[in-house]
């Protein structure tokens, strides 16, 4: 079977989030906004990764930080993992994990960005074996 994954996001502030978004390397693909002023669908790209936004259409609650993660997140493979970081905290981000070289002779960093979404970017390819 051929497949392929795409994240989703909604976000109280989704016009927020999507500038969040362009300030780290995101470019805006396509977005429609409701009558409300809201964001009904967006969708954000860098190089293959896509993402799709949107406003929230309920009190959706981010899990709690605990240590180094939320237990979930995404993961953006990325040349520049230190640029990201970076780009990611001046737009309003909040670091997890500086960035660091792993054990296993990667590079990575971790950070939430301004509603508490866990973003990690790194040099390490999933899938493309070991």
């Amino acid at each position: 079977m051929d497949a392929r994954l795409f994240a989703y996001l909604s976000y109280r502030d989704a016009p927020a989030a999507l500038s969040w978004m362009e300030h780290v390397g995101f470019s805006l693909v396509r977005r429609q906004d409701s009558g409300a002023g809201e964001v009904a669908h967006a969708e954000v790209r860098m190089g293959d990764a896509v993402v799709m936004v949107s406003s929230a259409d309920a009190d959706y609650q981010r899990p709690a930080l605990i240590g180094r993660s939320t237990g979930g997140g995404l993961y953006l493979l990325v040349d520049d993992v230190d640029g990201f970081y970076r780009q990611a905290l001046s737009g309003g981000g909040r670091s997890v994990i500086p960035p660091e070289d792993t054990e296993w002779g990667t590079r990575r960093a971790r950070v939430l960005d301004p509603e508490g979404q866990e973003w990690s970017a790194g040099t390490y390819e999933p899938g493309a074996g070991w």
